[in-house]
C-alpha cells in the first residue's frame, strides 16, 4: 500500500507541468500531515485525551513496534525521540526533508519524473511531470466519487480529503469542477465522523496544525 503522502504529493504535482500546486510553506507541512495521519490510521500515535499521563492534545505513540515503511518508521523514531509534541511542533519536525524523501520514492515508483532546468538560464530548478498516471488515476477516481458525486469515503480517501481541504486544493486537483461546491464538500468531509474517536481527534488537530502553520507566515508576510 502507498502512503498517504505519495498519493497527496502526486495530486499536488501538475501532470504536465510537474509544478506543485501549492507553495512551499503549505507542500512539506501537508505532507508531514499526511505521515501523521497514516500513523494515526495505523494505531501508532494520537492525541493525549484529558485524564491520561501526557497533557491533553500531545501526541503520544500507542503501538511500541516500528512501522516497517522507512518514512513512517523514521517518523516514528523522531516522535519516540522526543517530548510529546503538539501536532504543530510534530508537522514541523517531520516536514525537515520529507518533500525530497517522498518525491524519491514517487519518482522511484516510475509514477513521475524528475526534469531539470534553469530560470532565466541561470537558477537551477526541478519539476516533476507525470510518466505514468495509473496509479495517480484510482486515486483521483475515489476522490471523485467522494468530492462530486457524494459518495461516502473510506478512511483513506477521506483523510485524503482531509488534507487537502487544510491546504485550500481540493479544487485545484479537479480545476474542471465547481469550484465552490468542491470546497464545500472537502470542509464537509473533513468535519465528518467518518473514522473512530482517535482518528477524529488526529484528523482535527493535525488540520488544524497545517492550517496555523501555512496561514500565519501568510499573514505576517502581508502585513510586512
Amino acid at each position: 500500500m502507498t502512503l498517504l503522502a505519495e498519493d497527496l504529493l502526486l495530486l499536488l504535482l501538475d501532470g504536465k507541468t510537474g509544478k506543485p500546486l501549492v507553495d512551499g510553506t503549505a507542500l512539506p507541512r501537508a505532507l508531514a500531515g499526511a505521515v501523521l495521519l497514516d500513523l494515526a490510521l495505523d494505531g501508532v500515535v494520537e492525541p493525549a485525551a484529558e485524564d491520561g499521563e501526557v497533557k491533553k492534545g500531545r501526541l503520544v505513540l500507542r503501538d511500541r513496534t516500528a512501522p516497517l515503511d522507512p518514512i513512517l518508521a523514521r517518523a516514528t523514531a523522531q516522535l519516540r525521540g522526543s517530548k510529546p509534541m503538539k501536532p504543530e511542533r510534530a508537522i514541523e519536525k517531520l516536514g525537515q526533508g520529507l518533500r525530497e524523501a517522498v518525491l524519491g520514492r514517487i519518482v522511484e515508483r516510475g509514477w513521475v519524473h524528475e526534469r531539470k532546468g534553469k530560470l532565466l538560464g541561470i537558477f537551477p530548478t526541478k519539476t516533476w511531470p507525470s510518466v505514468d498516471p495509473s496509479h495517480e488515476r484510482v486515486v483521483r477516481e475515489k476522490l471523485w466519487a467522494v468530492l462530486v458525486d457524494g459518495t461516502g469515503p473510506e478512511p483513506r480517501t477521506a483523510a485524503l480529503v482531509s488534507l487537502l481541504s487544510a491546504v485550500d486544493a481540493a479544487h485545484k486537483v479537479f480545476p474542471d469542477a465547481d469550484r465552490k461546491a468542491i470546497r464545500k464538500r472537502a470542509k464537509a468531509v473533513a468535519a465528518d465522523d467518518w473514522a473512530g474517536a482517535a482518528v477524529r481527534k488526529a484528523v482535527e488537530a493535525v488540520n488544524a496544525a497545517i492550517i496555523a502553520a501555512v496561514i500565519v507566515p501568510s499573514v505576517a508576510a502581508g502585513g510586512s
